[in-house]
């Protein structure tokens, strides 16, 4: 087993969750706002896209949703309340398949003609009633009429905030994980590494020393294979004997009870990672946030270690 970093080191552990903390919120005021605003600009236009491909939600229609099903999530965030995507699919009795295609952006693939009308009329007939005519005036009007320049514009950004608010969490932690990934990246630059993908099906061992990569998939599993996604893989200048790269999971976190529900989904991929590749496996945690010592004490029972964002110079401590 690797020689621990800061696995085996508890009494540094309360002054690391204290400034792993203050840099989380730290970097959260100063750009998960601008973050969340420019999600919010970019989910504007796709709202007014649906807008006009409904023409205004007057022609909230099976053929506009074969032109548009993408517009669905949207549609969801129109009605009074919002409707998530458990409850549309009660409510019309809509086929769940289809309903999970059209979220991806899809039609469902090898529905009937007939049976995707039959659904899709069924998914506008509840979206039509509960359209929320607050936001949308224009439909109560005494004569029918589109919208206007600004009245599109007010409520296209009244539903954006609404499905932002719905992924709020995850805009925040995948740009976070962005800049995690940068700053790793930046790190290894500077030493001379060079970042180069990993072409699939290849072995790790083969992975050329100096370099890098993101997002790479593991194969683990003997009777049934899966991939295991790593967020960076490195192999050192020097490699190890066994040529096996360093594993690396980018963790953030705005909680500490989020932290704690989800801290068995590292064991579980680290116990695979070893059964597939070896015991003397490398695999850590870079981690920024609210990380506690229940998780971190759990982590490390687990033969889990991990760096510190804060200290992300330990890196060296692993040959890098």
């Amino acid at each position: 087993m690797p020689k621990a970093i800061n696995a085996d080191k508890p009494h540094l552990w309360k002054a690391d969750v204290a400034a792993s903390v203050d840099q989380f919120n730290q970097w959260f005021l100063l750009f998960a706002p601008e973050t969340f605003r420019a999600t919010r600009r970019t989910t504007t236009e796709s709202v007014k896209a649906a807008l006009i491909a409904t023409r205004d939600l007057h022609e909230l229609t099976p053929a506009s949703l074969k032109v548009s099903p993408a517009a669905l999530s949207t549609l969801r965030m129109c009605s009074a309340p919002p409707l998530a995507v458990d409850r549309l699919i009660g409510l019309s009795g809509a086929s769940k398949s289809l309903v999970g295609s059209m979220e991806g952006g899809k039609l469902a693939a090898r529905m009937s003609s007939a049976a995707l009308d039959e659904n899709l009329g069924k998914l506008c007939a509840i979206l039509t009633r509960l359209l929320d005519r607050d936001i949308f005036p224009w439909l109560d009007a005494a004569a029918p009429r589109h919208a206007t320049g600004p009245e599109r514009e007010r409520a296209a950004t009244i539903v954006a905030d609404r499905l932002c608010s719905a992924v709020a969490n995850p805009i925040v932690r995948n740009a976070q994980e962005r800049r995690q990934l940068e700053f790793i990246g930046t790190w290894l630059d500077a030493r001379g590494y060079r970042k180069q993908a990993l072409p699939s099906g290849t072995a790790l061992t083969a992975m050329p020393p100096g370099t890098y990569t993101f997002r790479h998939n593991v194969p683990v599993g003997r009777t049934q294979r899966l991939n295991i996604p790593i967020d960076v893989v490195v192999q050192p200048l020097r490699p190890r004997k066994n040529r096996l790269p360093i594993l690396i999971e980018a963790k953030s976190a705005g909680d500490f009870t989020n932290t704690n529900k989800r801290r068995k989904e590292e064991a579980t991929k680290v116990h695979q990672l070893r059964e597939a590749l070896g015991p003397s496996t490398q695999f850590l945690l870079f981690l920024c946030g609210y990380f506690g010592s229940d998780y971190l004490g759990y982590e490390a029972a687990e033969g889990i270690d991990w760096i510190w964002e804060h200290r992300i110079d330990d890196l060296a401590k692993l040959g890098l």
